[in-house]
């Protein structure tokens, strides 16, 4: 269970919208990370991952239901850098926000892009970095208009059946279209892991949250936002390894919002390894 659950921690980006995409905190979606071990290596191979969340965001007057589906290939090289595992990861997720007053819009999220090192650091601790990049294309009416580079600083214990994982991702975006003002704001999510693993089942707890911090209350709301943005999240997670094969499922809940309305999420996660190789990975460069 542990190691196909950092094969997962590797893939599965929920690469999420706000429904203002141009107002939100990040352009990942906060807690798209939450219930993996994403500071763990992963054995050398190919994976599919999709991860799939549909939630209610409780804002004044009528709801907005958003549903993303991520489907997304993971690569963990056989080689390694300064003994560190490199992996290389692609996604193009799907977008679905049913708005308020009869908005409804459907397609192609921003796709990414990106590459990650994770270092086994011994007795259960790993770390790793992601650096990639949500390229400035999609449908405009869910995709965030403007190039954003995201940056990941992970760390997870995973001894004995553990997955304890904090997981920082720094979004920062440019060229952005003039059609939303030419201004976009950057922020931090924090997603976090707290299970045990008990035979083929896995029970625990995940949190995430959401900040801005660049554009001003006042600048947000004079192009047309409401103001900054943060949230945080909690709920319970399960997850059962079928053999090769990971399913997660997870009900979070909003306990902090702040220019936001509450949103309630259900989410739920498929590992497939596709391939991997006979042999070892071999390290790239060699550290003495």
């Amino acid at each position: 269970m542990k190691q196909v659950m950092k094969i997962a921690a590797a893939g599965a980006f929920a690469l999420g919208a706000m429904t203002t995409g141009a107002f939100a905190a990040a352009t990942a979606q906060p807690g798209e990370t939450a219930g993996l071990a994403a500071g763990a290596p992963l054995p050398e191979g190919l994976y599919f991952v999709n991860t799939f969340s549909w939630g209610v965001i409780d804002n004044p007057g009528p709801d907005t239901k958003l549903l993303v589906d991520i489907p997304l290939i993971a690569w963990s090289t056989p080689w390694q850098l300064f003994g560190g595992n490199i992996q290389v990861l692609a996604a193009t997720p799907l977008i679905h926000a049913d708005g308020p007053f009869g908005a409804d819009a459907y397609g192609f999220y921003n796709p990414f892009l990106a590459g990650r090192i994770a270092f086994d650091l011994g007795g259960g601790l790993g770390v790793s970095y992601l650096s990639g990049i949500y390229f400035n294309i999609g449908d405009n009416d869910v995709s965030v208009r403007a190039t954003t580079w995201r940056q990941d600083f992970a760390v997870s214990y995973t001894n004995d059946g553990w997955n304890l994982t904090a997981n920082l991702i720094w979004g920062n975006t440019f060229d952005t279209d003039r059609a939303v003002g030419g201004k976009t704001s950057n922020g931090f999510n924090l997603d976090l892991t707290a299970t045990k693993t008990f035979g083929k089942w896995e029970i625990g707890a995940i949190g995430f949250g959401s900040t801005e911090y660049d554009l001003p209350d006042a600048q947000k709301r004079s192009n047309g936002g409401p103001g900054k943005v943060e949230t945080f999240a909690v709920g319970p997670l399960i997850g059962y390894n079928f053999g090769p094969v990971i399913l997660q499922a997870a009900l979070t809940t909003s306990i902090y919002s702040k220019n936001s309305g509450d949103d309630t999420r259900f989410w739920s996660r498929i590992v497939i390894p596709l391939w991997s190789p006979e042999k070892p990975m071999a390290p790239l460069v060699t550290k003495y």
